[in-house]
């Protein structure tokens, strides 16, 4: 209450005089506890003292960069959750291990050096030029002061100094360039055949003991996750469209403040004839596939029906249509495509394109050309948009005031109702699920909320356009539940863990028949299985079919046309696999020849990054650092 009745009467000269006499308050009877915090001791690195001065100052930095990520969303108490005290000096300790080595080395940072890395910043430029104004709108925008940025570049260049000089010898030989290339960049095809666990299902039958032994054994898989409920407050802004009036010469003000969003581009109605072709596509393939688009095309202008052609010829997913396209505007297609088709003029008939897809034919059949809409066909959308603006500002009012008059001990319920406004309650949620009956997948969002204590408030929050007050109504811990109380998800897990045992002897028995000497497609036709083949891929890649298998991956990419088979099959989320190695393609020389500085210059800084993160290790081992006064 004092706080609304201050901001209510803020240039009152009894506020001001008021405000005077607490902050001399502050300053005589605690100005004394906080200058002789920071005159502390936080820590001593090799003779070296991290004061509190600096601690404080590290502590305020992380903190502010945490809240400008977290906006509206921050509360004090992730302050404990993000440990950000003790990581405040740990940053300290790093940093004066490596001034303190610098220092030995003679090496230092220039002002002039700092400058020139601040100008040369990607994000601080326009037009490939500084942009003073940008730079400090940029740091304005992240609440940091330039000199502190500027502290903050000096360091990471004396880093980079430092990381310079202690590994200057440290090279990438041109076969560990041509190992990592073809580690990143080799292709491989493989068969499978997969065991599915669903296919055994019917024959298990777990017994008590089965399920009283797999219990123990995954108890903690059954953790039941910390959970809250939550009592909240809805500030909706379409409760305050009522309260809107929109005037005609706001109307007027917002076409002509706003004009460039009111304009329809350029855009062409177009059909085409697709003749798939790869980009890898060798010469002679190429040559058949574009004399094929020729002779099509000299169809299409001797006068027969472009739709129908393409319902002929064309192999894109718009054949059915006669490849119809519809209307598109300019960066809708790909570039090759798009640069062709608003060259035609209407009724034309491109020559063959080449693009990533193949080849294409390409006829405009409407142009529409580029218009301002006027005022009156866009009245309506501008009214509902100034009228939505308008709602959500005072709903934003009025969820403010609600939380500026707001005791700090409060009942949510109970004070809603003193403003005649209802609270509602979300159902027990754990972090990693939406809010109840509200939504939003936002994880800072669910993290800012599992911060706070029960009977707690939040800030005031916006999410998806509307405004909310949360409350923490009750608290669950986290506990182990009995297996009573997770029978029926126990019962299912053991079934399938017993399926997925059953499939993986049935693939360890096959895997150990083609060890032995029978062949693939004998063996597929004996035990009636189906195997499949994939298609190329590389070690990043998703295998087709399959999926996203990293270990799979690796043990594929370790077999050659003399071991085709592993010593052990494959159990993955999808089922169970036996695999065979088909083939493998080699990197293009070529391509590697172009690519090669590229790769180098990224193999060298990966190196000489964890080169730097050993030697800190290192450093910090051999150290002596003494902890002064503790962070709590």
């Amino acid at each position: 209450m004092v706080l609304s009745l201050m901001r209510k009467h803020a240039k009152s000269w009894l506020i001001k005089l008021l405000i005077g006499i607490i902050a001399a308050v502050f300053i005589f009877y605690f100005g004394y506890s906080f200058t002789s915090r920071e005159a502390l001791k936080m820590a001593i690195v090799n003779g070296e003292v991290i004061s509190g001065l600096q601690y404080q100052k590290a502590y305020r930095d992380l903190l502010e960069a945490l809240r400008v990520q977290y906006k509206g969303l921050w509360n004090d108490n992730l302050i404990k959750v993000f440990d950000l005290k003790n990581k405040a000096l740990e940053k300290l300790i790093n940093e004066k291990l490596i001034s303190l080595e610098a220092k030995k080395l003679g090496l230092a940072v220039t002002e002039s050096e700092v400058q020139k890395a601040i100008m040369d910043y990607p994000a601080f430029q326009s037009n490939g030029q500084f942009d003073l104004r940008r730079y400090k709108g940029l740091l304005s925008n992240n609440r940091m002061k330039p000199e502190d940025f500027e502290a903050t570049m000096a360091n990471e260049l004396l880093k980079e100094k430092l990381g310079q000089f202690l590994f200057a010898f440290m090279g990438v030989t041109d076969q560990e360039l041509l190992d990592h290339y073809t580690y990143t960049n080799e292709k491989i095809k493989i068969s499978f055949v997969e065991f599915k666990p669903d296919k055994f299902m019917k024959s298990i039958k777990p017994d008590q003991a089965s399920m009283d032994k797999y219990f123990k054994e995954h108890k903690a898989e059954y953790r039941v996750p910390e959970k809250i409920r939550l009592a909240y407050l809805l500030i909706d802004p379409a409760n305050f469209e009522k309260q809107v009036k929109v005037a005609d010469l706001e109307i007027k003000d917002y076409y002509e403040y706003n004009i460039g969003s009111f304009m329809d581009p350029k855009q062409v109605k177009a059909r085409h004839i697709l003749f798939k072709l790869g980009e890898d596509a060798s010469e002679d393939e190429e040559k058949k596939i574009r004399d094929k688009a020729k002779a099509v095309l000299e169809e299409a202008r001797q006068g027969k029906d472009f739709a129908a052609l393409a319902r002929k010829y064309s192999e894109g997913p718009t054949k059915a249509k006669g490849g119809d396209l519809g209307y598109f505007s300019a960066g809708k297609m790909v570039k090759p495509f798009e640069d062709a088709a608003f060259k035609l003029k209407k009724g034309e008939i491109s020559d063959p394109v080449r693009t990533r897809f193949g080849y294409h034919l390409i006829k405009v059949e409407d142009i529409k050309e580029e218009r301002t809409k006027p005022l009156e066909e866009v009245r309506q959308k501008i009214v509902e948009t100034l009228t939505n603006n308008r709602s959500a500002d005072l709903a934003h009012e009025k969820g403010m005031s609600l939380v500026d008059q707001m005791p700090y001990a409060v009942d949510l319920g109970r004070y809603a109702a003193e403003h005649d406004l209802k609270v509602a309650e979300t159902d027990y949620f754990s972090q990693n699920e939406p809010i109840p009956g509200v939504g939003g997948n936002d994880e800072k969002l669910r993290e800012s909320l599992f911060s706070l204590e029960k009977k707690e408030t939040s800030e005031l929050i916006e999410l998806k356009g509307k405004f909310y007050v949360f409350q923490v109504a009750d608290k669950k811990a986290s506990y182990l539940p009995e297996m009573k109380e997770v029978i029926d998800k126990v019962n299912k897990d053991v079934a399938a863990y017993l399926a997925t045992k059953e499939a993986e002897a049935a693939a360890e028995s096959y895997l150990a028949e083609l060890q032995k000497g029978k062949a693939w497609d004998e063996l597929a036709k004996e035990k009636d299985s189906r195997p499949k083949q994939t298609d190329f891929f590389m070690r990043r890649d998703s295998i087709p079919d399959i999926g996203y298998a990293p270990e799979l991956t690796e043990i594929a990419f370790g077999l050659n046309e003399n071991k085709r088979y592993p010593d052990r099959i494959f159990s993955g989320e999808k089922g169970v696999y036996v695999i065979r190695w088909e083939a493998r393609i080699g990197i293009d020389e070529k391509k590697y020849g172009e690519e090669k500085e590229k790769y180098s210059f990224y193999l060298m800084q990966a190196k000489q990054r964890r080169a730097f993160e050993n030697w800190l290790k290192n450093m910090r081992k051999n150290a002596k650092i003494e902890i002064v006064s503790p962070v709590t």
